[in-house]
């Protein structure tokens, strides 16, 4: 199977900047798809952004100009620059990718990292 481990969430004020990482590790592997979603308290989880592997991008409304999402395939990474943050992009962040592993395909998910911005 595969394994998610996410980086690089934490505390910042409104109108800064952080950067997560997500990587990938386990045998015999492919990634398609990778993504970050996140869920604040009391709400669902939703998606932030997505990005295949030939580099075509997705990204929610609401984080659009703000968030750039990029990937390193050699090294199964994926990474959420977040810039001009905002106190409502308080959440957690989960990594999620999209695998083949021999026969299975699957969903994998990383533990989620907090990402707080205060007022």
């Amino acid at each position: 199977q595969v394994q998610l481990v996410e980086s690089g969430g934490g505390l910042v004020q409104a109108g800064g900047s952080l950067r997560l990482s997500c990587a990938a590790s386990g045998s015999r592997f492919s990634i398609n798809a990778m993504g970050w979603y996140r869920q604040a308290p009391g709400k669902q989880r939703e998606l932030v952004a997505d990005i295949t592997s030939g580099g075509n991008t997705n990204y929610a409304d609401s984080v659009k100009g703000r968030f750039t999402i990029s990937r390193d395939n050699a090294k199964n990474t994926v990474y959420l620059q977040m810039n001009s943050l905002k106190p409502e992009d308080t959440a957690i962040y989960f990594c999620n990718a999209e695998f083949r592993s021999g026969f299975y395909f699957g969903p994998a998910w990383g533990q989620g990292t907090q990402v707080t911005v205060s007022s």
